[in-house]
């Protein structure tokens, strides 16, 4: 089982990036699946989630209406688009699945989920 995220980069304030999420090895339909970030010296931050089914989403507050996830589950792959970037949202972002067996939930705590993917490094500049 792997996840390959991909996507990160230098942008500036203001910008957009949008990560995939990639998985190999399994599939992800029948999982929920998130995103996560963590900034140097400061604790793994739970950004977004999606239902299998991609009828539920959920989101930190601190990037609500800025970032959204979404899921093609014929590609395999889980996106996070992210606009209206801010310094603050540096980071490395990792993706994760959860078996969480329900078409409707998404859940938002780290310890919910299984495979995490390596992380990608999103670096904001002012």
């Amino acid at each position: 089982v792997q996840l390959q995220a991909s996507g990160g980069g230098l942008v500036q304030a203001g910008g957009s990036l949008r990560l995939s999420c990639a998985a190999s090895g399994y599939t992800i339909n029948g999982d929920a699946m998130g995103w996560f970030r963590q900034a140097p010296g400061k604790e793994r931050e739970f950004v977004a989630a999606i239902s299998w089914g991609g009828s539920y989403t959920t989101y930190g507050v601190s990037v609500k209406g800025r970032f959204t996830i979404s899921r093609d589950n014929a590609k395999n792959t889980v996106y996070l688009q992210m606009n209206s970037l801010k310094p603050e949202d540096t980071a490395v972002y990792y993706c994760a699945a959860d078996p969480v067996g329900s078409p409707i939930v998404a859940r938002r705590g780290p310890a919910e989920y299984d495979y995490w993917g390596q992380g990608t490094q999103v670096t904001v500049s002012s």
